[in-house]
């Protein structure tokens, strides 16, 4: 009992609190979310318990922790794991309610820095699982689920092509799970056009392999071992006609013709089950 109060009152202490929207991280921890962007300080928002607790577990770096009044017990919590030099904040419920855009919040928020990668440090692990490259994926849901699917089941890593989902967006990070931390991934628009990236792939002999709901070789009959890259469009239409002038193979996914395609999130971890399955 007296180490339960004894952690209370330390808790309490390092919370600093703030009471107007107008505090500087507020206002960027605001902005963050509002945008699905990094910070001009190069930091995104995150949300939730786990997802913060995951981003401690990934090694990542903490600007700020944000605390809603009424969950104290999460600071309990997580305060043991925060460095000293973090800053930690307790907002009204109001306040912290305007920030976080989470329809059900757990009370806890926070700036973290995420590392950033370059196409060449994801070739240079092609050999440990295929490249996945997306293009204009648009769902946030499905962008989170290739994200996880991608780390458990061994991906060298994700590009992100034009009118992709951007990855920071609140609902991607939460539907990652973590995997977002620790999975390297590139941003097209910073490493070029997914035509410069195709044939930035091709000149170093990675394989490009397309999906598609309809025509292609089955997956089970298809070789995705070596150095491929994988490409996935947008639920709707697809890979843009230009790109697909660029792959080398087209597979599909067998299923009954009852059913138009499948979920784009589904479709890619099947095909990075099969991928690691072959591999082994």
């Amino acid at each position: 009992m007296k180490k339960t109060i004894e952690s209370q009152l330390s808790a309490r202490q390092r919370l600093r609190r703030i009471e107007g929207r107008h505090n500087p991280l507020v206002k960027e921890l605001r902005q963050a979310f509002a945008h699905g962007e990094r910070t001009e300080e190069g930091d995104c928002a995150i949300d939730g318990l786990r997802i913060v607790e995951e981003a401690i577990r990934s090694g990542l770096r903490l600007r700020a922790v944000f605390f809603r009044e009424s969950a104290q017990d999460r600071a309990e919590r997580l305060l043991p794991q925060i460095g000293g030099h973090v800053e930690t904040l307790l907002l009204p419920d109001k306040l912290f309610d305007s920030v976080v855009p989470s329809e059900s919040p757990q009370g806890v928020a926070a700036l973290v820095r995420v590392k950033e990668f370059s196409l060449d440090d994801l070739m240079e692990r092609v050999q440990v699982g295929p490249i996945i490259v997306l293009a204009g994926l648009q769902d946030p849901g499905n962008l989170g689920t290739i994200f996880r699917s991608a780390e458990a089941f061994g991906s060298a890593g994700l590009v992100l092509g034009e009118g992709t989902v951007g990855p920071f967006n609140s609902k991607v990070v939460r539907a990652a799970a973590g995997s977002l931390f620790r999975l390297p991934f590139v941003v097209a628009k910073r490493a070029g056009s997914l035509d410069e990236v195709s044939a930035q792939l091709a000149e170093r002999e990675v394989r490009l392999v397309a999906t598609s709901s309809h025509k292609g070789t089955p997956l089970d009959k298809a070789d995705i071992t070596g150095a491929v890259a994988i490409f996935i469009g947008s639920e709707g239409s697809g890979l843009p006609r230009g790109l697909m002038t660029k792959i080398n193979t087209t597979i599909a996914i067998p299923h009954s013709p009852q059913v138009e395609s499948l979920n784009a999130g589904v479709a890619g971890s099947i095909v990075l089950y099969e991928a690691a399955r072959q591999r082994k």
